[in-house]
Parts: structure tokens; sequence; C-alpha cells
């Protein structure tokens, strides 16, 4: 069998077990959801001149973030989880290749963020009026922009797993840097002109304030841009970002993970 068929039949079986943890399930896809009726609840009304409401933009933003909770936080998590349970020396110690365990974990992450990203903009679309685009090219924007976002949160997911040093302590060590990103990356705070510059400029260099920016550009009409600060949506530097950080998390994977705790 070729790696490509064993990881597909590991996606499957992570999708079986993590469908199972009814908890983990609810939690996962419930907590953004939650978070952006909260924000669009506080925080109502039109951005002035622009057409645009405040909950249009925390919808588009919080698309941005669940794509990040369900690729960066679940896989940090799950290989850690792995690790210390022992599942993963079990797996060295078989004729599966390494590389079919984490095509296993991406299609877990890709299915969860994909319907993550589906009740998110259910709730915006029934609960804020959000409009989903007819450009096709705005679809196309969006393709490019979830699977850039996705492949870079997992690879970053996975060699952040590292830190911890258990699985008890993986959510704690994989939740206070996206919570942080989410203040400074436009997400909690819209729109992100209101943020110091300083702060954006630290949210650059990070995959979140991109991810989110570019689904912005997705559901929002381009007069939108007038929030963003450089004025537009910069879709190159998007996928320039992106990409870098698919390339620099590989780096990073293939330098840090480990197969024990030991």
């Amino acid at each position: 069998m070729s790696t490509l068929t064993i990881g597909a039949s590991r996606g499957r079986l992570e999708l079986r077990e993590f469908f199972r943890r009814k908890e983990a399930v609810v939690f996962t896809f419930a907590l953004p959801a939650f978070i952006l009726v909260l924000l669009a609840s506080v925080f109502n009304g039109n951005v002035v001149g622009l057409g645009v409401s405040m909950s249009q933009l925390f919808t588009a933003s919080m698309v941005g973030a669940g794509i990040l909770s369900t690729s960066f936080i679940t896989l940090g998590v799950g290989v850690a989880t792995d690790r210390e349970d022992g599942t993963l020396k079990r797996l060295r110690g078989t004729p599966m290749p390494a590389a079919a365990y984490f095509l296993g974990k991406l299609v877990l992450v890709a299915v969860a963020s994909l319907a993550e990203v589906v009740l998110l903009v259910v709730v915006g679309v029934g609960l804020y009026d959000v409009e989903l685009p007819t450009d096709p090219a705005r679809w196309l924007t969006f393709a490019w922009v979830f699977v850039l976002g996705v492949v870079s949160s997992s690879l970053l997911g996975i060699a952040a797993s590292t830190v911890a040093k258990s699985a008890r302590s993986a959510p704690a060590v994989m939740n206070l840097p996206f919570i942080g990103l989410q203040f400074i990356s436009g997400v909690f705070i819209n729109p992100i002109i209101a943020l110091p510059a300083a702060m954006v400029t630290v949210a650059s260099f990070f995959p979140l304030k991109w991810i989110a920016q570019g689904m912005r550009s997705v559901f929002l009409p381009d007069a939108a841009t007038a929030l963003e600060m450089a004025g537009s949506w910069e879709h190159g530097m998007t996928a320039l970002v992106l990409g870098a950080w698919c390339v620099v998390g590989l780096g990073l994977c293939l330098a840090t993970f480990r197969w024990t705790n030991a």
C-alpha cells in the first residue's frame, strides 16, 4: 500500500476517534461560534460610511480564528497525547511510514476546519445577515487561504506539541499563544486599525493575522479595505506569509519532533 493510501486509512481512524469524544467535539466546534455570538452581541451596529456591520467583521475574522483553532490546537494537543500514551512509540514499530501518520492527522484537521468554517458561516448568515459571496474569484481566494492556513497551522501545531511536557499541559501550552494572537490579529478587537500599530506589526509575523484578513476579503465588500492597516486585502503578502510558514513549520517539525517523552 502507498503512503497516501495508508494515510487516508489513518485519517478515517482519526476522524472516528475524534467524533467519538463528544465533549471534545462540542468544545472544539461550539467555542468559536459562542465567542462570535458574544462579540457580535456586545459590539453591534455598523461601521459608518462603509455599509459593513460589526457582526460581519467579527464573523469573517472568527472564520480565520476557527481554522487556527481546529488545526493548531487540535494537532498540538493530539500529538502530545499520542506521544504520552505510547501511540507514537507503537506506530514507530510498525511498517506504517511516519508520513502516513501525519497525513492522517492532516485529514482530521482539514475536515474539522471545514466543518468549523461551515458552522461559523451558518451562524453569521442566520443571525447577522452575512451575505455569501457570489463572485467565483472570492471562493477561489477562500480555497487557497483555507488550504495554506490549515497546512501552516497544522505544522506549527505539530512542532509546538514538543514544547508540552505532558498531555495535561498541552492545552495550556497551545491556548496561550492562540488567545494572545486573537487579540492582536484583529479577531477579538475589530476593526484591526483600532489596534496599536506595534501590536499589528508583531501579529504580521504570524499566520492568524493573514488568515483572518484573507477571510475578510472573501466575506466583506471591497469597501472594507479601508479598515485594514494597509488599505487593501494584500492577497500577495497573505500568500507569501502563509506559504513561508508552511516551509518554516515543516522545518520546525523535522528539527523538533520526537516519538516519546523520554
